[in-house]
């Protein structure tokens, strides 16, 4: 018989419904309740809110209320310097994995669980999970939507609006439904931040 490690990250079907995953995430969403109901004044109380909410948490993370995840972030590994702005969404159901110094824009959803397409199997509500990976030094834009299993390589800037539905490498720029790989970032991205405006005289 599986236990409820088992059932959330062995990417096998599974019923959420079963009373001993739900009495696990009542108790995870209790305290992300409590996160969500803090003041902009109370930065500490956020702070360790965020790391007895994380699998793991790293230094100097911010996530700006209201924060959403199906487990309060229980199976969520961050990095150090992570930044995410208002309403990010975290389906974690099983583990997300996010690098140092990322930065998810609003509206980002991160999910991990996902259905059968067969309908006799959904009408049961039968669910899976595969695990995200998102690497250093990311910027995801607003509006993105990374779907379970993916893979995003480090450095990598994702354009607002996009479905992340493959993996996506290092060092790219990619957007679009789906996301696709648009250029390589290059040469020019060091002399320009923003088409033809350029680093040099600005705050570096």
């Amino acid at each position: 018989m599986q236990n409820v490690e088992e059932k959330l990250h062995s990417g096998k079907l599974y019923l959420p419904t079963e009373s001993d995953i739900t009495e696990i995430q009542q108790a995870c969403l209790e305290k992300l309740y409590d996160y969500n109901a803090t003041r902009p004044c109370e930065a500490e109380k956020r702070k360790t809110l965020l790391k007895e909410m994380f699998a793991e948490i790293g230094e100097n993370c911010y996530i700006e209320p209201p924060f959403h995840a199906n487990f309060g972030g229980r199976h969520c590994h961050f990095g150090n310097d992570v930044y995410a702005n208002f309403n990010l969404t975290l389906v974690d159901d099983t583990h997300i994995y996010v690098g140092d110094n990322t930065m998810f824009a609003p509206n980002v959803t991160v999910a991990t669980a996902s259905h059968p397409i067969l309908p006799s199997l959904r009408r049961y509500q039968c669910q899976y999970n595969l695990p995200v990976k998102i690497g250093k030094n990311c910027w995801l834009g607003a509006g993105v939507i990374v779907l379970p299993g993916v893979t995003i390589g480090d450095n990598a800037v994702i354009g607002a609006g996009s479905v992340v539905t493959h993996d996506i490498p290092s060092n790219v720029v990619a957007y679009g439904t789906p996301c696709r790989v648009i250029r390589k970032i290059d040469e020019r991205d060091e002399k320009y931040y923003y088409k033809d405006r350029p680093i040099k005289g600005n705050i570096i």
